[in-house]
């Protein structure tokens, strides 16, 4: 919390903040103003609501002292920037970026808000360290609808590469320490996010398609047509890191390919093979002359974010919040990646200087969560938990009586 207090220029909004990424690292089984502002002892959601609406503070400074936060402790200097969306399942379209779209979420088309999120993977652990919010074309071509959910007016249309692409930039000119990025194939199949990283001193390894086509001293093929002619000695079986069940082998090959002309370096087509299956996945790398034992740990490392998602939304409210306009999301957001790099710092520094006993699993982030709550939960008195419950069942007395008018207002 010091090291974001210079943000807010008022003592009050400085120790609500604290309270609310207290609130977020408590073990409250939902996560939202009501809740959050209960757990801190206030008499009502309106100064949580406040603090993420009204109050006058920047989400993106705060974002950039989370950065440099999960830098200083994560460090390392072979570190892989990983890039991903997630899509948070929402009612009505009120709220900012909705619309009916895919998201992996669900595994199917919702009605959902999309964002794309950077992830530092280091050796010690991950976290998140900036996010972008996706809006789609159906709010950016409505002007009106962009207005009143608070977006700025010289917002255009940008898609999910072209926010991935300004987060990466962003952390690269930040002074970041890392070597890749990785992405899956909305990302790889890119071209201009592929261009934008070529021009950088960074290598990637990006996920692509099966038809992406990929050209060769032979000519022009897609990924797929190319595995035929890979002979059975130039698989090889290793390892993409540790999983829940131990480690994660498949066959690996890798096939010389031909990049930009103007640009010096190393390119590859990477195949990684199921050894039960035969299910295929492809991956494009450049520019670094590295083994393919570097190139399988960096797409290895792609799947930490899949575990930042699932740990920022169960341990720290990513996806619990319940707001609707631009600047109250980017605020939520920002203060839930915080809290849940607070546990995958913690987690690691526990891992490096305190190494579990032979007979116990490391601390995870789920078990420091249980602790530090442990430690600082507060406790609150009769009078707070009665005053908590009328204010309840108040305001839902009004929402029931609110849903009957606009139902009988739209009876014929």
């Amino acid at each position: 919390m010091s090291r974001i207090s210079g943000r807010f220029a008022r003592v009050e909004p400085r120790r609500r903040v604290r309270r609310l990424v207290l609130g977020l690292l408590s073990d409250l089984p939902r996560k939202n103003c009501w809740t959050l502002a209960e757990h801190a002892g206030d008499a009502s959601p309106d100064g949580m609501q406040h603090l993420l609406h009204r109050a006058k503070w920047d989400a993106d400074a705060v974002r950039d002292d989370l950065r440099s936060y999960v830098v200083e402790h994560l460090r390392d200097d072979a570190a892989v920037l990983v890039v991903d969306e997630t899509g948070d399942l929402k009612k009505g379209t009120a709220t900012v970026g909705v619309q009916r779209q895919y998201t992996g979420t669900a595994g199917r088309i919702e009605n959902a808000q999309v964002a794309v999120y950077l992830v530092y993977s280091a050796a010690h652990g991950h976290a998140a360290v900036d996010r972008a919010l996706y809006v789609p074309r159906s709010w950016t071509d409505d002007p009106d609808r962009c207005r009143a959910a608070g977006i700025p007016d010289d917002l255009s249309f940008t898609t999910k590469p072209q926010l991935a692409t300004k987060m990466i930039q962003r952390a690269l000119d930040a002074g970041t320490p890392t070597r890749w990025v990785a992405g899956d194939e909305v990302y790889g199949d890119n071209p201009h996010l592929r261009s934008a990283l070529e021009a950088r001193p960074i290598g990637y390894v990006l996920a692509v398609s099966s038809t992406h086509q990929v050209t060769t001293p032979a000519g022009k093929f897609q990924a797929r047509t190319l595995v035929p002619q890979i002979p059975r000695r130039a698989w090889q079986r290793l390892s993409a890191g540790a999983g829940a069940k131990g480690e994660r082998y498949y066959d690996w090959a890798q096939l010389d390919i031909t990049g930009p002309q103007e640009r010096p370096g190393h390119w590859w087509l990477l195949i990684r093979r199921n050894r039960r299956s035969g299910e295929l996945a492809f991956y494009r790398c450049s520019p670094r002359p590295v083994p393919l034992s570097e190139l399988v740990r960096v797409a290895g490392r792609r799947w930490t974010v899949e575990e930042t998602f699932q740990a920022g939304k169960g341990l720290a409210g990513l996806d619990e919040h319940q707001v609707r306009r631009w600047i109250s999301w980017h605020r939520w957001v920002t203060l839930a990646m915080l809290a849940h790099a607070f546990l995958a710092v913690t987690a690691a520094a526990e891992h490096r200087d305190q190494p579990a006993p032979a007979d116990l699993i490391p601390l995870t982030g789920n078990e420091i969560q249980h602790l530090f709550t442990t430690l600082i939960n507060p406790i609150h008195d009769l009078a707070h938990r009665l005053r908590w419950s009328q204010w309840r069942r108040r305001h839902q007395a009004r929402a029931r009586a609110s849903h009957y008018r606009r139902q009988a207002a739209s009876q014929p």
